[in-house]
């Protein structure tokens, strides 16, 4: 319990010190925040239009599923929201498959990686992040769990990523629909120009847009805002959704957070400021991901739309299968025409 009560702590932190956030700073980072949001979404256009060539794949469309999985992320753990991407952003692409969709995803997140992975090399250099001893010490439950009970924490990590490689392994050998499908969300990744021009270039457009928020959010709480400052929270924000126990890394965020900045700013500063951006940024994401659930769905209530649509579905192909005879009858021959001899 000890990250729910840090985080608060970190809540109390901020509302002691709202009044005197910085207005303009902030509506500049709320801005930017968008800003990333629509070229993240047209990253994942371009790598769609590669794997389904020739069939319109629409923007709007597609931001919107996106928008409204990055919403519902922000208030649900386990990544929850990727069904509602996927599920949204296939009534967009006419023929596409949740396979095929998936495997999109993965290829989106390749740059990303990339760029975190720098990112945290500098920071280990640079020695902003807590060591190992001090990781049982933070009133952080993702990480502090994992520190405090490893062999339990491995094998719940051993038994997840088994059930994906078997679950993979019998897909890929038993259902070659399934394989193709699957390879058909890489097909971008065959043309180094392509996703070179239709991916990174938007993905590192993207970063750049999310340096800067973060930068006018430390202006906006009044914390001396600094490429360095701007790197640190940025490998912190990535850190903190590593084990996806809480929406958004809420509590771990924080307490990483306190401790890169320790010698920087007071640590009830560092709290307001870490919970305000959060509270803000998680705002505008449910606020335009769930916008986004309410115009493509035309109601808030997806599992419900979810449910009709599967049950239409299932009536549709069991109105493709042939009627069966009634018990006892023979089967109906076709008629054959009889020719004069």
């Amino acid at each position: 319990m000890d990250d729910v009560r840090g985080f608060l702590d970190a809540c109390q932190a901020f509302f002691d010190t709202i009044t005197s956030v910085a207005f303009w700073p902030l509506f500049l980072a709320i801005s930017l925040h968008v800003l990333k949001l629509l070229l993240r979404g047209r990253a994942w256009q371009n790598i769609l239009r590669a794997s389904y060539p020739g069939t319109r794949v629409p923007y709007w469309g597609v931001f919107g599923s996106y928008m409204a999985g990055v919403g519902v992320n922000s208030i649900a753990p386990a990544r929850g929201g990727d069904v509602v991407k996927l599920y949204l952003a296939k009534r967009q692409v006419k023929e596409s498959s949740y396979p095929t969709l998936a495997s999109s995803l993965v290829v989106e997140t390749i740059f990303d990686f990339v760029v975190a992975s720098i990112l945290f090399i500098w920071a280990i250099k640079m020695g902003i992040l807590p060591g190992i001893p001090d990781l049982p010490a933070l009133p952080a439950f993702d990480w502090a769990f994992v520190i405090r009970h490893p062999v339990i924490a491995a094998f719940i990590g051993c038994v997840l990523i088994g059930l994906a490689v078997i679950g993979i392994t019998w897909a890929s050998r038993h259902v070659l629909e399934f394989r193709v499908k699957l390879a058909q969300g890489f097909a971008i990744l065959r043309d180094r120009r392509a996703f070179l021009t239709g991916v990174v270039t938007w993905q590192a457009a993207s970063w750049l847009a999310r340096g800067a928020a973060v930068y006018f959010f430390l202006e906006a709480f009044h914390i001396p805002a600094s490429v360095s400052a701007t790197v640190t929270v940025l490998v912190v924000q990535g850190l903190s959704t590593l084990l996806p126990f809480t929406p958004g890394g809420a509590g771990t965020q924080q307490a990483v957070l306190v401790f890169a900045f320790s010698g920087t700013a007071a640590a009830s500063t560092v709290l307001g400021f870490s919970v305000g951006m959060q509270l803000v940024t998680t705002a505008v994401n449910v606020l335009l991901g769930f916008g986004a659930i309410a115009i493509m769905l035309r109601t808030l209530r997806w599992r419900q739309h979810v449910m009709a649509d599967k049950e239409l579905e299932d009536a549709t192909d069991a109105s493709d299968e042939p009627d069966e005879p009634p018990a006892g009858e023979p089967a109906t021959q076709p008629s054959r025409s009889v020719l004069p001899g």
